[in-house]
């Protein structure tokens, strides 16, 4: 038996006469699913979240999740293109703001671990790690979506400051993914429990050390 959406009354009630719902109502709807599926993903994992779940705690039938996504692995592409959309404004902001390289260097990699350290990016990367060789997939979404853009936003500064005649030249794309390597592994891995997790003084001595054997390898002589 299909079930009926869990819809406010006037909105329902014109799904119920043959109405279209309005592009408010139907963009509420997707909000919706797609906060149901972040909190089932990042709890259960991406195998343990069904379709039904879904539907079932979204308050909708599997028909009008279908209409709007295909499938359970582009509904995962959704939620994490909404973290990443979440997080990316912040990110780019740092690369304007800073009156030098080295501080503008500092503030992206301090964001950047602010965000790989929130529960919420935590959560998908254990999802995509734990389901990496049934669903390798996944993997390809969150670096696609994520790690990919980063490294070409970097990777564009620092091409704009080996031009500038700031840092030798290097491969620029090179450079930008072993400095977000540099800056995130470690605290992410003691985060997720291989290890004791870092507190804030020693997460800011961290952050200076990565910037100054970066710079100590990438620096113009």
């Amino acid at each position: 038996m299909v079930s009926v959406e869990a819809e406010p009354g006037a909105a329902l009630q014109r799904r119920r006469s043959g109405g279209r719902p309005s592009r408010l109502e139907s963009e509420r709807l997707s909000g919706r699913i797609l906060d149901v599926s972040t909190a089932l993903f990042l709890k259960d994992g991406f195998e343990a979240t069904s379709i039904e779940a879904v539907a079932r705690r979204a308050g909708i039938s599997k028909r009008t999740f279908y209409h709007r996504f295909p499938g359970k692995e582009a509904l995962f592409e959704a939620v994490v293109r909404r973290l990443i959309d979440r997080w990316t404004p912040s990110f780019d902001a740092r690369l304007l703001e800073g009156p030098s390289l080295a501080v503008t260097l500092r503030q992206i990699a301090s964001y950047m671990l602010e965000v790989a350290l929130s529960p919420e990016a935590l959560a998908l990367h254990r999802v995509v790690i734990a389901e990496a060789q049934r669903f390798p997939g996944l993997a390809r979404i969150l670096h696609e979506l994520g790690a990919a853009p980063g490294i070409e936003r970097i990777s564009r500064l620092i091409d704009q400051r080996i031009a500038a005649g700031e840092l030798r030249p290097i491969d620029s794309r090179f450079a930008a993914e072993q400095f977000i390597l540099m800056v995130v592994s470690g605290p992410r891995r003691r985060a997720l429990g291989l290890g004791a997790m870092m507190s804030r003084a020693e997460l800011e001595r961290w952050l200076d050390d990565t910037l100054a054997l970066f710079f100590a390898g990438s620096r113009a002589s």
